[in-house]
């Protein structure tokens, strides 16, 4: 038997760190041993390197391709995404109930070298996930 109420899988108390006092405190666990870490399931990122070239799948959930851009200037490639949250859900009295989902923008920057051209860059989206293969510098 659960020692709290709950509502919609919610304790009486799942706001109470909500607070921004709070904000440095929440995965304090993790940052101490991982190091620094972004927001959960943010542009989580995996690079792996095969004989020819170089693989970096990034995940991107609730954003559609259309929301993803990729810009390469001064040999940094920049991952952007954007996602504008226009639909209005609210109970019968025009009230949010609870609001999580994600609405904005983030991006990350990866070096991949001043000789990477557009072209070198193959990308890829499905299912949440962005798919970019860089050939490695001397097989381009």
């Amino acid at each position: 038997m659960a020692m709290f109420p709950s509502l919609m899988n919610d304790t009486m108390f799942s706001d109470l760190f909500d607070d921004p006092f709070f904000e440095g405190w929440r995965n304090v666990d993790h940052a101490v041993a991982d190091g620094p870490t972004m927001q959960t399931g943010m542009m989580n990122t995996d690079v792996r390197e095969t004989d020819k070239d170089y693989i970096v799948d990034i995940d991107m959930p609730g954003f559609r391709k259309d929301d993803v851009s990729l810009n390469l200037q001064n040999g940094y490639l920049t991952v952007s995404a954007r996602r504008d949250d226009s639909h209005e859900d609210k109970d019968c009295n025009g009230r949010w109930l609870r609001r999580e989902r994600y609405a904005g923008s983030c991006s990350r920057s990866f070096f991949v070298g001043e000789d990477v051209k557009d072209s070198d860059i193959h990308a890829s989206y499905k299912d949440g996930t962005l798919c970019l293969e860089m050939p490695m510098p001397d097989m381009r």
